[in-house]
């Protein structure tokens, strides 16, 4: 159990705020303001488990349906006491249960669809009690609004057709009397209203006599008086008596359905307990995806590795990012530096993502992320000086420290902030070494940050302890906030004084007061640093260029995947067409030796000459002929390329681009022209470009035209699918070069087939403007109307 004083000191209220911000229902934020890290490694991991599930389903359905869930245990546990619910109570659970239906589907749908896989969902929709008889019986007895329907009991219905029938009787007398010829001058108005749940009308105090009946109220100025008037009293009073009726109907049917409650009440705990842990889950999860955050990989080994973690309650455009890792061979930190440089701050993000990720949280860092499970988590951070106790600023911390390592362990993460302050500089910093020797001893995890000096040699010193700081713009004279790890912290007083403007010769005097072997170490300090900023803007060159690679190795792939799907379709077609073809022809040979066969049986017949002569020529016309024009060009196209040569148009395969060849610079390899690249590429992955004719001029067209016999219509009923698309394409050639500006495809009624592949393809022709269906008088949906451009 991690401490509450660390929690508060962490300040990990504020971080459940947060997440409470995303929950639906009051039930997930009563839960999330109950959540505190756990220490037991396996259920860690389940509650980030659970977290990434409730991430997955937000990327792909957007969002989840948890609307209309209220906590009704309080209104179970009176049902289970005998207690009598209110209308609107009962509402709340049938709205309750019908959310918990609508969820249960919405997640059967995702288990179905098999996209994502939600273990930890799936286990806890099997949990939900399925409760749709309570919810449809309270349905047909409460409305909405938390009204008792007249349809509830058929008692009820009567009771208030009569209660209706009385009130209509009461409100038509008191309107006579409200029209009334004196009406006028005795009422203060003519409307009719109710006092004490009993019609009455204002009438003016001095006619209160002409009226008669019971006066219910009077103005605030006591000139009008609210009276029942005799002739309504006994009207009313029936009113009254259904009206109790009423009443007495509708507490017998609320006490029914409390009752049918009363039987599911555990139930009803569970299914509440359920829909508050999925909506605790799924606000983790719009948690982590309004904050960039994401799901770290946990250890037993007190290992932390945060790749570029910000502060979780700093604003992420604010929030300098630092990327911190320590618990194996380094098992602490020792930050220095001076004031306002960011040291605190990443002490309190280390404990922080540690202590939301225990909690089955998200963390502000990128993806790589690896955190440990602790069983202990300390912070002795900010100035927690004690008036009551009369203890000074560092004897608060030292109570707080003690208390710290009475109870501590190699299981534990312990942070300290300004370690050994608030006393004699030395005596602070001897004290501050001999407390990190304690806790690093014992093997316990350690970021602790300090102003003394002394502690910059510590991490040489000690081989599980490495020394970091915090960098500081002397140009700016401002902290960046960015975390430098092996770098010591190094006093900026010097350039400060002279970036402000403080003599050469005061600083030159104040530098000889200095040792010589200080003067190195803030040297060395200063080398180290350069160092540090040189190899991070390597690194960074080194990441851009690696994503680069990677992105353009993801589209080659894609571009090889695309090709080799689209080479495996028409291979397959092609065998496909082939095969038919072979057996249609053996069809035709079998039939026509059939036939030949019947002829020499029949010796008696003589065979004529012109039938051996047409039944060896449907012999021919039976063998399979290669008509695929397309796969005749490929073909040729392809030999072609084996004869490259320079200056060649071709087309480059792996990345789609048209190119120029330049040079060959081998047996097989030629260096190409894309644009304004030059690569060297496999003659294997080129494919020769035939070039353009020289497009003819309109005068060379008309003469051709003239020519021509082109027809303006090209028919292809009774064709295959494949002879019509090829006949439709050499058609619309023909038509191009004889300068036609519209023509008719005739394809026939038919199923439609045809006339589908053939619009299909018009839509994919480069010279085709638009086409249409015939008119009436143009054949109508046989016919297609091509426009040329």
């Amino acid at each position: 159990m991690i401490a509450e004083r660390a929690l508060k000191t962490l300040e990990f209220d504020k971080v459940r705020q947060q997440v409470a911000g995303f929950c639906t229902s009051s039930i997930g934020k009563s839960a999330i303001d109950e959540l505190v890290p756990e220490t037991d490694f396996d259920t860690v991991v389940a509650l980030l488990e659970e977290m990434d599930e409730g991430l997955s389903i937000l990327r792909v359905k957007g969002n989840v349906p948890m609307g209309g869930i209220f906590d009704v245990r309080p209104h179970a546990k009176r049902a289970q006491i005998g207690g009598m619910l209110s209308p609107m109570e009962l509402m709340e659970i049938a709205s309750t249960i019908r959310a918990s239906r609508i969820l249960r589907n919405f997640l059967e749908d995702i288990e179905a669809e098999e996209t994502i896989q939600i273990p930890h969902f799936l286990e806890r929709k099997e949990q939900m009690p399925i409760l749709t008889a309570l919810q449809h019986e309270i349905n047909d007895c409460i409305d909405e609004n938390g009204g008792v329907l007249d349809s509830a009991s058929p008692a009820l219905r009567t009771i208030r057709q009569s209660l209706r029938a009385e009130e209509a009787k009461v409100r038509q007398k008191l309107e006579s009397l409200i029209r009334g010829s004196n009406a006028a001058k005795m009422l203060s108005d003519a409307i009719i209203t109710i006092r004490n749940d009993r019609f009455v009308i204002p009438v003016k105090q001095e006619y209160r006599g002409h009226y008669g009946g019971i006066v219910h109220d009077q103005s605030s100025s006591g000139q009008t008086l609210f009276i029942e008037p005799d002739a309504v009293v006994q009207a009313n009073n029936e009113v009254q008596r259904l009206k109790v009726k009423e009443q007495a109907e509708i507490e017998r049917i609320l006490l029914a359905l409390s009752a049918k409650v009363e039987e599911v009440a555990h139930d009803l705990f569970v299914l509440v307990g359920l829909l508050g842990e999925i909506d605790v889950i799924l606000a983790k999860g719009k948690y982590g995806q309004a904050n960039k955050c994401t799901m770290p990989k946990m250890n037993k080994e007190g290992y932390t590795k945060l790749v570029r973690a910000r502060h979780p309650l700093l604003p992420i455009d604010e929030a300098v990012p630092n990327t911190i890792e320590f618990g194996r061979d380094i098992t602490a930190i020792v930050i220095t530096g001076p004031n306002t440089g960011g040291k605190t701050v990443t002490l309190k993000t280390v404990g922080l993502c540690t202590m939301m990720a225990q909690s089955g949280l998200p963390v502000p860092a990128l993806d790589g992320s690896e955190l440990a499970v602790f069983e202990q988590i300390f912070a002795d951070i900010g100035d927690e000086q004690s008036i009551e106790q009369s203890l000074s600023t560092f004897s608060s911390h030292m109570v707080n420290i003690v208390d710290i390592l009475s109870k501590f362990d190699d299981r534990s993460l312990v942070l300290f902030d300004e370690l050994g302050a608030g006393t004699d500089p030395q005596e602070g910093a001897a004290l501050a070494i001999s407390i990190l020797d304690e806790v690093v001893g014992y093997g316990a995890r350690v970021m602790a940050t300090t102003h003394y000096p002394e502690l910059k040699a510590y991490g040489y010193n000690r081989p599980s302890v490495v020394n970091a700081s915090v960098e500081f713009d002397v140009e700016t004279l401002s902290p960046t906030y960015r975390l430098l790890i092996g770098v010591p912290g190094r006093s900026n007083a010097f350039e400060i004084s002279k970036r402000l403007g403080l003599g050469d010769h005061i600083i030159n005097q104040a530098k000889s007061f200095t040792g010589t072997d200080r003067h190195e170490v803030e040297s060395m300090i200063a080398s180290l640093e350069q160092s540090r900023l040189q190899s991070e803007r390597e690194a960074d060159e080194a990441h851009e260029l690696l994503e680069e690679a990677a992105e353009l190795k993801a589209q080659l792939e894609e571009r090889v995947r695309v090709y080799d799907e689209k080479k495996d379709n028409l291979e397959k077609k092609a065998k496909d067409k082939a095969r038919r073809i072979v057996e249609e022809a053996k069809a035709e040979a079998e039939k026509i030796i059939t036939e030949l066969r019947e002829m020499q049986k029949n010796a008696s017949r003589i065979v004529k000459e012109h039938e051996l002569i047409d039944a060896k020529k449907r012999l021919e016309e039976a063998a399979p002929k290669e008509e695929n024009k397309v796969l005749k060009k490929a073909v040729a196209e392809r030999e072609r390329s084996q004869n490259l040569k320079v200056g060649d148009e071709v087309k480059v395969i792996s990345y789609g681009q048209k190119g120029t060849i330049l040079e060959k610079v081998g047996e097989h390899e030629w260096v190409v022209q894309i644009g304004i690249l030059k690569m060297k590429l496999d003659e294997s992955d080129l494919q020769y470009i035939k070039p353009e004719k020289e497009k003819p001029t309109r005068a060379m067209a008309n003469v051709k035209n003239r020519n021509s016999h082109v027809k303006l219509e090209l028919d292809l009923r009774g064709e295959r699918y494949e002879d019509a698309l090829l006949r439709t394409e050499k058609y619309l050639d023909d038509a191009l070069l004889a300068n036609y500006p519209r023509v008719s495809i005739i394809h026939g009624k038919g199923t439609g087939a045809l006339r589908q592949g053939i619009q299909q393809y018009l839509k994919t022709h480069k010279r085709v403007k638009s086409f249409r269906y015939g008119e009436a008088g143009e054949g109508g949906f046989g016919v297609t109307v091509v426009e040329l451009k």
